[in-house]
């Protein structure tokens, strides 16, 4: 079970995804080129973000932990991401559902993130894979996943349906807990 924990470095805080924080998302559904890989602009407007709260946000509580990214420089919210798709018998898990704003890209936001949450995967719940994933034309993301250390495992075709006759193929990557070692000096040579 994924304990509802605050993550925190000396730049990035990350919280439990509370309702309070809703007002402070939505912001970010102004920022159009966010939503361009994703299938839903959640942030749209008030009333879709309190439906993906209530039903994405707070699915199974045992298998996923949604948080909010705070820059602590500013103490404001550059965001939100989320580590799912736990399985314990495979001691497994996946790192996304993120998303960061225009302000805070290419900055030691996503590094700090996605250092914090790997961290806690492989160091306090002893896990042996995590994956990350992304549309297979978003190369932004792509490149930001391969330049953490993760290894490109391939495209998953016609992973998601997008629309009544569209699909997407997703680019898989992981990182498993021989690679992390080196990951982390990497990582923590950038911090």
């Amino acid at each position: 079970m994924l304990k509802s924990i605050t993550l925190s470095s000396e730049k990035v805080r990350l919280e439990p995804l509370t309702r309070a924080h809703l007002p402070h998302l939505r912001d970010f559904g102004e920022q159009t080129t966010l939503w361009t890989w994703v299938l839903d602009n959640y942030c749209q407007s008030s009333a879709k973000l309190t439906l993906w709260f209530e039903q994405s946000a707070q699915f199974d509580p045992d298998i996923q932990l949604p948080l909010v990214i705070v820059d602590k420089a500013t103490n404001n919210i550059a965001g939100s991401t989320r580590l799912f798709r736990l399985n314990q018998t495979n001691l497994s898990a996946e790192i996304g559902h993120t998303f960061i704003g225009e302000q805070w890209q290419r900055s030691h936001i996503n590094t700090h993130t996605k250092y914090l949450l790997l961290k806690h995967a492989f160091e306090t719940l002893g896990l042996v894979r995590v994956q990350l994933r992304t549309h297979e034309h978003n190369q932004k993301s792509r490149s930001a996943i391969a330049r953490l250390g993760a290894q490109f495992e391939g495209l998953i075709l016609k992973d998601q349906r997008i629309a009544a006759d569209t699909f997407r193929n997703t680019a898989q990557f992981v990182i498993t807990d021989d690679m992390w070692p080196q990951v982390k000096d990497k990582l923590e040579g950038w911090l």
